[in-house]
């Protein structure tokens, strides 16, 4: 069941809830896992307890004659896998149980399927596997600058300019590797009728989902349906297929039952994904007034062996400040891990630590404000590209967000702001994300009722989507929210774009704006001619605020749209609409589109018990139209918990002797709760970036998250005296402050 929404507020910039949110708060609202079937059976993987080497022998007797086992799957018995190929995006292309070598902890080497969850848990217990060539694995996070170093931008002689530069920074800045950890794991539940499937998802991506799992699966894309009507949130880690899912699917096609698969918490750490380590050289070279002569940065990212997901760490660093001389290159390092993926802000979220920790630095060492000092490098075009930017509003962002934090206040020597017996820090840091379109496809119908249903091939990860679509359908038709029902979350829905890289919004914007014309313009069709618009011409009709009217009366002296349906004896007119994506459209591609903005960040330090806190974020961001400020804000707040988590707290860490990750359950695995939150304060700009679509509206989802973590230790050196470059900041480091 999909929601209706149930607001009659205005549908666009205003704070509407969440139109799913009733359907969510009373448990009402359907996730992957929540799917049961009659017959249903339940898969439990056996992972290496390896991390190099090979299998030698698989011993499933013991397992296979427990009570309840169905059956135990290896290599010699789970069928055929096919390679994806070109059919759509995923990390881990190898396929499940491919051959014998083991690449990681974790790996799935053998799968157990019963009837109940303890049962099948208790029999994966019992399978043992043997091994041959075990090596010690290299899981070092230590980065060698010299293993496939390539140029990714250059302007101009940087070393050159570097060289003679009166002022200069060069530092090396580090992130650890970060776990998705969404309440929600990741889990599959598979039916097969005999012809097709029909698979419930956690995945943020129905329709590459569809295409890969085909494709692997060795069956027709029409022949795969995938459902995902609720996300327990994914943050880039749901964005592609992983193995559970062709492992779930296999077994329902070979066993003639449901199938449901739901990875452990444990597994997470290994089997879907992280954010990977990078390690950060940074050249800075400015004149005496802070103008920037030259930018140099060099990155490296540990990646499997199996498999080349870049974490890129330059995605802004071209065009983010104006300097005639830039390079960034980037270079990867193989380990003994599982692949890495997307995790919120891929690139630029570890690419901002270094670059705006880095600016802090030489604010520093140029004894300007920091603030300023981003003033006066601000760029009037993308010198990357060599093109003007659609809309970008930096400058307000940092003098606004200055204004509301009250930086005009800060002493900038270091541990001189005190508070109720606590040093404070205050620091800030810039940020910026990428504003794109994909392809999406919306049908929209006008129903006899007087309802309106919208629907899209796409999914709501959390962010929001079925508010959004349903305030877009109530601008564009005027038609109350509460008669609008959205319907997402299903592969045989028109495709839509996938939740990733904050464009779901923007993507859908054009294409519902063109449904609804195509829908209104066929209702206009229908009218012209027949009941109270007899002579009267389509074109000599309009409809306003869901009724069909004279062009030259008012909404008042027309009819509501339903009743032209009934007297037609039509149950619907259905309008149809597509976006296109503005990575191949020759037209975006003469502007740079891109969100901005600037966090400010108090912290407290208490050096008599080395307790560190985050209290106060205000951040000012320039998204474009915002058109909900309620759920935008919470976006924002979600992606500060995020980014407090990232400065102080997460970290995952691999044992050298197996490979495993040995913090890998939520008592280990430190996040940011409630009881760490500060107190937060979002400025939205709100200015309309029609380049990207006709609402001007750029998705939030990631410009939050971005900047975050440099703010917070820029902070804690103002606070401190101690300069943290590899993260996350420990007490430790701390202890060799200064300040009393």
């Amino acid at each position: 069941m999909s929601p209706d929404a149930t607001s009659t507020r205005p549908a666009i910039g205003a704070s509407i809830p969440r139109v799913d949110g009733p359907l969510k708060v009373s448990g009402r609202a359907t996730y992957s896992s929540d799917h049961h079937f009659p017959g249903l059976l339940y898969a439990v993987p056996v992972g290496a307890t390896i991390a190099r080497g090979e299998i030698a022998a698989i011993d499933d007797s013991a397992a296979a004659a427990m009570p309840g086992v169905r059956k135990v799957y290896t290599r010699a018995n789970i069928g055929t896998f096919y390679k994806p190929g070109k059919s759509g995006m995923i990390d881990e292309s190898r396929p499940p149980f491919e051959d014998d070598t083991v690449h990681y902890y974790g790996q799935y080497v053998a799968l157990v399927v019963a009837d109940t969850f303890e049962q099948a848990t208790a029999a994966a217990r019992a399978v043992k596997v043997d091994y041959r060539n075990v090596a010690p694995p290299d899981v070092r996070l230590a980065l060698s600058p010299e293993e496939n170093q390539t140029t990714d931008s250059e302007r101009g002689h940087v070393d050159a300019a570097l060289a003679s530069a009166p002022v200069t920074v060069d530092q090396t800045y580090t992130t650890p590797p970060e776990t998705h950890n969404p309440i929600e794991l990741h889990a599959s539940v598979a039916v097969w009728d005999g012809k097709a499937f029909t698979l419930y998802e956690t995945t943020q991506s129905i329709m590459n989902h569809r295409a890969v799992m085909a494709q692997m699966l060795g069956v027709p894309k029409e022949n795969v349906r995938i459902v995902t009507e609720f996300l327990g949130s994914g943050f880039g880690g749901k964005l592609w297929p992983w193995p559970h899912a062709l492992l779930a699917a296999a077994a329902a096609r070979d066993l003639g039952k449901p199938v449901k698969l739901v990875v452990t918490r444990q597994m997470m750490f290994h089997n879907v994904g992280h954010r990977t380590n990078t390690q950060q050289r940074v050249r800075l070279g400015a004149n005496h007034d802070g103008k920037l002569v030259a930018l140099r940065q060099d990155f490296i990212y540990r990646t499997s062996r199996i498999d080349d997901s870049k974490e890129d760490c330059g995605e802004v660093t071209g065009f983010l400040y104006s300097t005639p001389n830039l390079k960034v290159t980037s270079a990867r390092a193989r380990r003994d891990i599982a692949p890495n993926t997307a995790m919120r802000g891929p690139g630029a979220v570890p690419g901002l630590f270094a670059i705006e920790s880095a600016m802090d630095e030489l604010a520093l060492a140029l004894k300007i404000d920091p603030v300023e000092l981003r003033l006066r490098n601000e760029p009037a075009i993308d010198e990357s590209l060599g093109i003007p930017f659609s809309s970008r509003h930096m400058k307000e962002c940092l003098t606004r967000g200055a204004e509301h934090f009250g930086w005009s206040r800060r002493n900038p020597a270091t541990g001189s702001m005190r508070q109720d017996g606590v040093v404070l820090g205050w620091g800030m840091a810039a940020c910026a994300w990428m504003a794109q379109r994909l392809d999406a496809e919306v049908s929209l119908l006008l129903n006899a009722d007087g309802s309106v249903r919208v629907a899209s091939g796409t999914q709501d990860i959390g962010t929001g989507t079925y508010t959004m679509l349903a305030q877009m359908v109530a601008y564009d038709l005027g038609v109350p929210i509460e008669r609008i029902q959205v319907v997402i979350g299903d592969s045989a829905l028109p495709p839509g774009p996938l939740s990733g890289g904050s464009m779901v919004t923007g993507s859908l914007v054009p294409a519902v704006a063109q449904a609804a014309a195509d829908a209104v313009q066929q209702l206009l069709d229908t009218a012209a001619g027949h009941g109270p618009f007899v002579g009267a011409k389509a074109e000599q009709l309009a409809f306003t605020e869901g009724r069909v009217h004279l062009r030259s009366g008012t909404p008042a002296d027309g009819v509501p749209f339903a009743d032209i349906l009934k007297q037609a004896r039509l149950a619907h007119v259905e309008g149809k609409g597509k976006s296109r994506n503005t990575f191949g459209d020759k037209e975006a591609k003469k502007f740079s589109m891109h969100s901005y903005g600037a966090h400010f960040v108090e912290v407290t330090w208490d050096p008599a018990i080395a307790r560190l806190r985050v209290s106060r974020v205000v951040t000012a961001i320039d998204a474009g139209r915002i058109l909900n400020p309620l759920t935008g804000r919470n976006q924002i707040e979600g992606a500060i918990a995020m980014g407090v988590g990232m400065a102080l707290f997460e970290d995952t860490r691999y044992e050298p002797l197996h490979g495993k990750a040995i913090n890998s359950n939520l008592a280990d695995y430190i996040m940011t709760t409630h009881a760490d939150m500060p107190d937060v304060d979002v400025l939205f700009l709100d200015y309309p970036d029609t380049k990207l679509n006709a609402l001007g509206a750029r998705g939030i989802g990631e410009i939050g998250l971005a900047g975050v973590a440099p703010a917070i230790a820029n902070a804690v050196h103002h606070a401190t005296g101690v300069r943290v470059r590899e993260l996350p900041v420990k007490i430790e480091d701390l202890l060799a402050s200064h300040v009393v």
